[in-house]
């Protein structure tokens, strides 16, 4: 339960077995690949082939995103993810099989997308013809002999009449037919003589006449919309084949997934690869390997002709050594907590085993309902039935499990189940309140009690920051500082200490309290002795007391939350179980007011829960970042990422 020791790693490999070692430490997973440190002898690197392997990932995914459009498969809400050995994993025939259905899959969907681009535009040439369906004139007749043709549109808002007025005045050779119209426009055919179109024209643009784009197809606009109508069917028909095709490849649904999960491990690999430097007969790496797994390593190194050496990190290379925490089942779903606000520095503390318990608990604090505690078992315990969780999946699950326990403890002692449901009940058929029992007189009364919930919870808050403190403390004194640690955290022991004895009026002389004097003076000459000069000592003091002083005040006030939560919850429920019994009114329990009773309670209690469970990890999450690490908590960690084999869909089985 700590941050795991890591050893620098120095390796050599004859270029011909570097492929088969990078697979060996993959499977391994506890091997991180790093660029290497220097390159004085100006060795080359080598050439991973990352952008091919990067170009396989996207036509699988491509693939797949192709099934899942012409073949869709309902998905399962709960499934675990199907096993695969690790021959079958790395089976190369699979994935050459696969990456070539692949391409042809792809071949395919650029077919359907010329067929679609094409039925689009003879779509837009029917579209565009409609309106001149009925016109029984060959759109390309422009002229006779003596006349010009000339097909057109005018906008639907100008008088029609007022247009044929002026077109009259100014040409008389000149005629409008109309043809049809919609809400937009008028269409129109001109006929004139040849020598008077420009001046027709000109007359008619004033009120704004557009030649229309469909002048010139041969035949009539009747024969272009069937001719093109039998194009649409063709190209549907013919497009509906292709995607038949596609979905045809229904049954190579799963390699694909695998092949999928296969090529994200290649370029992962091939990321490493690009790492190695080397000359044309030896390639050399350099790394970090989790020290726990040194027999591991030596045994795979064993298998090729290469040298390698692990040694310790120097102190100045610490900020450079990447960081992975181990902790048990009970500390490691608090890694979620840890991951989202920093990972430690390497060499310090991991606050994981520290602060479980203060989340755990905290978290039951604000919940505190035995109902919605067993609902987040029953989801927790489902999940890790059916889907069979990993990774990050499986510490979100795990921290629900931990955080819905805690809440059902916390509900027998405040005797909340949905709230006050199973009194509500019982008075709601028998019309009498319930009798004396844990849920009508709990342990801890949230709403009768308040000022204890209160007063417990900043006692609560006390502890857990003197817990922090004291892992500072120790943190300082394991590093020599000796001096601080007395001088700065002690001190404020000493000052909570005297404040108790003072209150109680003990250890009192002369009515001075000697202990919690003692406290300030060593408050002061901490903060005094690394300041220079007396002026900057006096600033140093006052700063030390202001911020000791507002700072400790608000710290524990900071855990009223914890009782402002779980009276808001509480509240709440009550509210929805009142609510929901108001359709009963005065009388007796009917079907319909049951019934009513059963959707109120659902979708006013849904809402709590749902506000609670983010609510709390909010405030809780809070309380461990702010307050808790703010005590001794050095942040900045890299996280440690190995080559491994991290999938998406399968789960590998390592046989290494």
């Amino acid at each position: 339960m700590a941050i795991v020791k890591m050893k620098k790693l120095q390796l050599m490999v004859i270029r011909t077995q570097k492929e088969d070692l990078l697979r060996d430490l993959q499977l391994l997973g506890c091997v991180s690949v790093i660029e290497p440190e220097t390159n004085e002898l100006q060795l080359k690197r080598d050439a991973g082939g990352v952008t091919e392997a990067r170009a396989a990932y996207a036509k699988l995914t491509g693939a797949l995103s192709l099934l899942d459009k012409y073949a869709p498969v309902k998905k399962k809400l709960l499934q675990a993810r199907p096993e695969v050995t690790e021959k079958t994993f790395l089976d190369d025939h699979v994935l050459a099989e696969t990456l070539k259905a692949a391409e042809e899959m792809e071949t395919l969907e650029s077919e359907a997308r010329r067929f679609t681009s094409e039925e689009a535009k003879l779509r837009s040439t029917v579209e565009s013809l409609t309106p001149w369906a009925t016109l029984d004139l060959p759109l390309d007749c422009a002229e006779t002999a003596r006349a010009a043709v000339t097909l057109g549109t005018l906008p639907a808002t100008i008088d029609f009449n007022e247009v044929q007025r002026a077109l009259a005045d100014e040409v008389p050779e000149a005629e409008l037919f109309p043809v049809s119209e919609d809400k937009t426009a008028r269409y129109l055919v001109l006929v004139c003589l040849k020598e008077k179109q420009p001046e027709a024209l000109k007359v008619l643009r004033a009120f704004g006449f557009a030649i229309s784009g469909v002048a010139g197809k041969s035949g009539t606009a009747r024969e272009n919309i069937t001719s093109s109508e039998a194009g649409i069917e063709s190209v549907v028909r013919r497009r509906a084949d292709i995607e038949k095709q596609i979905a045809a490849y229904a049954p190579r649904r799963e390699d694909i997934k695998l092949c999928i999960d296969r090529m994200s491990v290649e370029i992962q690999k091939a990321e490493a690869s690009e790492r190695f430097v080397g000359t044309d007969s030896v390639v050399c790496m350099n790394g970090w390997l989790t020290a726990p797994d040194e027999d591991a390593l030596r045994a795979v190194c064993e298998k090729y002709d290469c040298w390698w050496e692990l040694t310790d990190p120097a102190p100045e290379e610490y900020p450079d050594v990447p960081v992975k925490l181990k902790n048990n089942a009970l500390t490691n779903p608090l890694n979620m907590v840890t991951n989202m606000y920093s990972l430690p520095a390497y060499g310090t503390v991991d606050p994981n085993p520290l602060m479980a318990a203060f989340f755990i608990v905290f978290y039951g604090i604000m919940m505190a309902d035995m109902g919605y505690g067993l609902l987040m078992i029953i989801a927790s315990l489902v999940v890790k039935k059916l889907a069979k969780p990993k990774r990050g999946g499986k510490i979100f699950i795990d921290l629900l499990l931990e955080g819905g326990i805690a809440t059902f403890i916390m509900g027998i002692v405040t005797g909340g189940f949905f709230g006050d449901l199973i009194p509500t009940l019982y008075k709601m058929f028998t019309g009498n309140p319930m009798g004396d029992n844990f849920l009508t007189k709990p342990l801890l009364n949230p709403l009768g009690q308040t000022e204890l919930v209160l007063y417990g919870a900043m006692g609560l808050g006390v502890v857990h920051l003197f817990t922090g403190m004291i892992i500072n403390m120790v943190e300082k004194i394991r590093n020599g500082d000796l001096k601080s640690a007395v001088f700065e955290e002690g001190s404020w022991f000493v000052i909570f200490a005297g404040l108790a004895l003072f209150v109680f009026k003990k250890g009192n002389v002369a009515g001075i309290p000697v202990v919690l004097v003692i406290g300030a003076l060593m408050l002061i000459y901490g903060a005094a002795y690394p300041a220079k000069g007396i002026g900057g000592k006096a600033v140093a003091v006052l700063a030390a007391i202001y911020n000791g002083v507002t700072g400790w005040l608000g710290d524990i006030l900071s855990y009223s939350r914890l009782m402002a939560l779980m009276l808001a919850g509480s509240v709440v429920a009550q509210v929805f179980n009142n609510l929901a019994t108001m359709p009963q009114g005065a009388g007796r329990v009917t079907v319909l007011s049951f019934l009513l009773f059963i959707v109120i309670f659902l979708l006013g209690h849904a809402l709590n829960f749902a506000l609670n469970l983010l609510g709390c990890f909010v405030h809780d999450l809070r309380l461990q970042c702010l307050e808790f690490f703010g005590k001794f908590y050095q942040d900045g960690g890299k996280p440690f990422q190995p080559l491994e084999i991290n999938t998406r869909y399968v789960d590998v089985e390592n046989h290494l």
